[in-house]
């Protein structure tokens, strides 16, 4: 019979490569891995793992198990909230995972409202850009990823539930100092000769689209995920930038000024689950709770 607890203790080896490394990733004993992991090869009857060098290499039934495991352990998490919810123990967990410009807007807002209603429930949260945060949604490693995308691939999210936030319009950003400062409205292609500074690779792809469609490759001098970084070296007179405004909601522009930009650009932001997880009742009141927020915003 195989055991949840092996399925995630295969998975562990399965991306560290090694009993030892997963082990401290698991945050037990190499011994308990290896006995675990025999454990789970007897029951399935069939070598899982196989010695390359210093490595563990997984077999095809062990690359099965494994691309099994997040379906198998997201469906026991959501029947393990359903049960504990039926039984009434008013008590839920939710692993929230979200893109920075959403974790200090979005996020504050819905999870203070969620503990006023549901004290009980205890949310985690961890940074990741989209598409990293929907595979980690996908591999089981959360319950919500707070995620966006630009324009719009009928297929990207297909297997989940998908929960529309918000619409977040893209502003540009000049110095100060700037000819274009205070601009009401700037064409994209005028900032052809400027420096950029670009943000998280998403949105640096999706910069040079929108560039290359206005007549122009832009010339990127910094490229940082962090957006304070970027207004601060816009304020500092070394580039220009593009900029979500709901990241800018929480970071005061010293040094920069905002104008709008044509053509406009806009990015799709949604929560994201399982469908498996959407019925459960703390995943489910943290979706509304997110919803709620970026209403009020």
């Amino acid at each position: 019979m195989i055991e949840a607890r092996h399925l995630r203790v295969l998975r562990a080896v399965a991306a560290t490569g090694s009993f030892s490394a997963a082990a401290r990733e698991l945050g037990c004993t190499q011994p308990a891995v290896s006995q675990q992991m025999k454990a789970l090869e007897s029951s399935a009857g069939t070598p899982l793992l196989i010695r390359t060098g210093r490595e563990m290499r997984l077999t095809q039934a062990g690359e099965v198990l494994v691309r099994h495991a997040a379906g198998i352990l997201a469906g026991l998490t959501a029947a393990e909230e359903e049960v504990a919810a039926i039984a009434g123990l008013r008590a839920g967990r939710v692993r929230l995972v979200s893109f920075p410009s959403g974790s200090s807007t979005l996020v504050p807002t819905a999870l203070a409202a969620l503990r006023a209603a549901h004290p009980g429930t205890r949310v985690s949260l961890v940074e990741a850009e989209p598409p990293r945060s929907v595979e980690m949604l996908r591999e089981g490693d959360c319950d919500i990823a707070l995620a966006f995308r630009y324009g719009s691939n009928a297929t990207e999210w297909d297997d989940l539930v998908v929960r529309p936030l918000l619409v977040d319009r893209l502003v540009g950003l000049v110095p100060e100092g700037h000819a274009l400062a205070e601009a009401g409205t700037v064409a994209i292609r005028d900032l052809a000769d400027e420096p950029w500074i670009a943000g998280c690779p998403r949105c640096r792809r999706q910069l040079v689209e929108v560039c290359e469609e206005s007549g122009f490759t832009p010339r990127i001098d910094f490229a940082t995920d962090d957006y304070p970084a970027v207004i601060g070296l816009v304020g500092a007179g070394l580039g220009v930038a593009v900029m979500p405004e709901l990241a800018i909601e929480s970071v005061r522009p010293k040094g920069a000024r905002t104008v709008a930009v044509e053509p406009a650009v806009e990015r799709e932001i949604v929560a994201l689950t399982l469908p498996d997880l959407a019925q459960v009742p703390a995943v489910a009141a943290t979706l509304d709770q997110l919803t709620r927020a970026a209403a009020r915003g």
